[in-house]
């Protein structure tokens, strides 16, 4: 595998104020090679209009831009208009409510993901899950018990550097997991800081995102382990930092970080 054969993407969630062309012209100069777009309330392009997603696929592409994903609920509508623009994916979340208990939570997210493959498969476009800390499915064996009965064809794993590593789990181990439905990699990263001091009467922690060299996990691992399996496919940064202000210096040493460990 070389580098070629994978495409860099980046989550455009923290540049919600840019124009498209600001946008555009933004994410070029930082070499990457396309997008994933929160097609969400309050940024360039809502959820109530889909069908304009073909003539920003096109506004990307002046850039040299391909949008390889959304970010979005997946209406029909979206999907709709995912086909039409050329978008193969939808990024999704599994969600997990503590009143319905994990089990319970997993069998309703796989009743919501049974009547999305009738979209699936009329649009072509794939739905794509990731885990994620907190109140979602949260690790590697968690997508795949989720996911392993359906068609790789339309339902796919993404698999998160920082999330599977914020749960304990090895980047090899975790790719290796979710291999059979793998669709997209995410690579951010994260750590759990320690909030309180020495005299508190309970340990407080909270998780922070931080830039690629920083964290609980591993790139340069995951990076070897894709280059072992010949991986071909999108690797899509996140843009997650808990430092917000500095995220414009943390993704442009983040993308050239991440291209050097596939050079």
């Amino acid at each position: 595998m070389t580098i070629d054969s994978i495409s860099f993407s980046v989550f455009t969630k923290p540049w919600k104020a840019a124009t498209v062309w600001e946008l555009g012209k933004f994410v070029s100069d930082l070499g990457f090679d396309g997008i994933e777009f929160p097609l969400r309330d309050g940024y360039q392009l809502e959820p109530a209009k889909p069908d304009q997603l073909p003539q920003l696929v096109q506004q990307f592409a002046d850039h040299g831009l391909k949008i390889f994903s959304v970010a979005s609920e997946p209406t029909e509508s979206v999907f709709a208009g995912c086909a039409e623009a050329g978008i193969p994916m939808i990024r999704t979340m599994p969600v997990i409510k503590h009143e319905q208990g994990y089990l319970a939570s997993e069998q309703l997210a796989r009743e919501q993901i049974d009547k999305l493959l009738p979209l699936c498969e009329k649009y072509g476009v794939k739905i794509g899950c990731q885990q994620h800390y907190g109140n979602n499915v949260i690790d590697s064996m968690g997508l795949l018990h989720l996911l392993e009965a359906y068609n790789a064809d339309h339902v796919g794993a993404i698999w998160d550097t920082a999330h599977d590593a914020l749960a304990g789990q090895q980047p090899e181990f975790g790719l290796d997991i979710v291999w059979s439905h793998l669709c997209m990699v995410n690579f951010k990263n994260a750590y759990y800081k320690l909030m309180s001091g020495p005299e508190a009467e309970s340990a407080e922690w909270k998780r922070y995102f931080t830039s690629g060299r920083q964290g609980l996990a591993s790139w340069p691992r995951a990076a070897a382990y894709l280059q072992k399996r010949n991986y071909s496919g999108v690797i899509c940064l996140s843009a997650e930092y808990t430092n917000e202000a500095d995220v414009d210096r943390l993704i442009k040493e983040d993308i050239a970080y991440a291209k050097s460990l596939f050079a």
